[in-house]
């Protein structure tokens, strides 16, 4: 068996390297040749990703070759892709990406070959969208090739112990694909479940987002009710929480390519039949979320007006922008956004954060602060915020 990962990120990279860690050889496909060069040379382009570094040095340039061409995978009989779906302003899912790489494999596609999509995606997408992407140019029939899908759940920073521990699910497209797919992933991933289809997968990995995105937004919900109650939400949390209640910790929203991605994939497929009533509460916790940086910039300005200076001279840090801590990534970053809106709001803001350079920070058009330097800190990640006196 020859495995082809197609796509490097911080999902395809750790899942390449744990293939070839079991033995296989892999070549990972990915359009970005600097990256590719990275890993042929044994760099980790992901340093924050834990044990990647040992596995990239391990197995690259020796049973892990990455490559920015989908020729050099021409030989591999399996083909797992997982590249980027985004979504545009209006949350509708952009598919451009997801089809140049299924267009990609369906010319280098043969018979008996294993086909197994890993992004996040709409119910059906696999059966209806990929499998007629892979027969236009193969010109090949399902049948003819196995295809499955098996939703990756990893956490970006913990992806090498998540795949081979946490539960993983796959599904195929007909009977045979998920056979099929099943006894491959078997080979590399320790604790697999086969499930009925590969629609029931896909639904699988967008409930577990929609039930995080719900629950946080509970979690916020109480905070602020906590809060105007002059009660101890993380005491009384302590508590309420036990083997039938599991209340989240509250935030400054939900960011990352994920859980504030999922509902909507929900939401739009019952716009489209005109199920408005199925999806209420999945779009009022994206609203509660989203709004949250509202309530934390208000908390921020009451704080600065115990400084005795001009509001508008008061030095804030927001501390953490990035979307989580120990992650190098601000897609729809609340902490970022926060930021933003302080600024937008005319306020003297600045920002740290341990995974940012001054530059870095620079380039995104924001200030850049140690945090005993200012006069309000704010800790995205603690929802902290001290006044510091000088």
């Amino acid at each position: 068996m020859k495995v082809s990962v197609i796509g490097l990120g911080r999902a395809g990279l750790p899942l390449a390297a744990v293939v070839a860690d079991s033995g296989f050889e892999v070549v990972g496909v990915d359009l970005d040749e600097r990256k590719c060069e990275m890993i042929n040379r044994g760099i980790n382009p992901i340093p924050e990703e834990a044990g990647l570094d040992e596995l990239i040095k391990k197995h690259a340039g020796k049973n892990l070759i990455a490559t920015p061409r989908y020729e050099d995978a021409a030989d591999c009989n399996v083909f797992v892709v997982i590249v980027p779906l985004v979504v545009d302003e209006n949350y509708n899912p952009d598919f451009r990406i997801l089809e140049d790489a299924f267009r990609n494999v369906g010319g280098i596609l043969k018979r008996g070959d294993l086909v197994a999509l890993e992004t996040t995606v709409p119910p059906m997408t696999t059966e209806i969208m990929a499998k007629g992407w892979l027969e236009e140019e193969s010109g090949l029939k399902l049948g003819d090739f196995y295809l499955a899908y098996s939703p990756e759940r990893i956490m970006t920073g913990y992806s090498i112990s998540r795949l081979k521990e946490f539960p993983k699910v796959v599904g195929g497209v007909n009977k045979e694909s998920g056979i099929k797919a099943f006894e491959t992933y078997k080979k590399f991933i320790p604790n697999l479940h086969l499930v009925s289809s590969a629609r029931v997968a896909e639904f699988i990995k967008l409930i577990e987002g929609c039930y995080r995105d719900v629950n946080i937004a509970l979690a916020n919900e109480l905070f602020k009710i906590a809060s105007e109650l002059n009660i101890d939400f993380y005491e009384a949390r302590e508590y309420a929480n036990h083997e039938y209640c599991h209340i989240h910790l509250p935030s400054t929203g939900v960011g990352g390519h994920c859980i504030p991605v999922y509902p909507w994939f929900l939401i739009k497929e019952m716009e489209k039949k005109g199920k408005f009533s199925h999806i209420e509460l999945l779009r009022t916790a994206r609203k509660l979320n989203d709004e949250m940086i509202n309530y934390w910039a208000e908390k921020i300005v009451l704080e600065c007006m115990k400084i005795n200076k001009p509001l508008n001279k008061v030095k804030i840090c927001i501390k953490g922008i990035t979307f989580r801590k120990g992650v190098k990534e601000l897609y729809h970053s609340r902490n970022f956004a926060l930021a933003k809106l302080l600024v937008e709001k005319g306020l003297n803001t600045f920002v740290y954060d341990e995974m940012l350079g001054r530059e870095e920070v620079e380039k995104l058009g924001l200030k850049w602060i140690k945090p005993n330097e200012a006069d309000v800190v704010f800790d995205t990640f603690e929802l902290k915020t001290q006044v510091l006196r000088r």
